[in-house]
């Protein structure tokens, strides 16, 4: 059978391979190389990791709103609501909820982050 390499799999080779040539460049291109290394294995995460955490965020969301949609309605709506003061700290699962996406995403975004305290 033939295949060929998974999305997640290029990025993380182009990745690679960026970091392999990094020290041989100027200061101004290795720091260039560095930042576009950083966005290959950020969008090789997003590959991996993403639909779960859209899955859990839509879910979450949901129970926080009482209904069903999809990610981009839900989260429009959990944006509008919280800005108008209709939905507050006080709201059951909220908190919670607003969590475990910030979580979610702090791992596709900054993997490497330690949280202090209780976030």
């Amino acid at each position: 059978m033939i295949t060929h390499p998974r999305t997640e799999e290029l990025a993380q080779s182009v990745a690679l391979w960026i970091e392999q040539i990094r020290p041989s460049l100027d200061p101004r291109n290795a720091f260039l190389a560095r930042v576009a290394a950083n966005a290959m294995a950020t969008i090789g995460r997003e590959i991996t990791q993403g639909p779960a955490a859209e899955v859990e965020a839509v879910r979450l969301m949901g129970e926080v709103l009482g209904r069903t949609g999809a990610h981009a309605e839900l989260n429009t709506e959990l944006c509008a609501r919280i800005l108008s003061g209709e939905l507050t700290v006080e709201t059951p699962g909220l908190l919670a909820a607003l969590t475990v996406m910030a979580r979610n995403q702090i791992a596709i975004d900054q993997p490497g982050y330690k949280a202090e305290g209780s976030f």
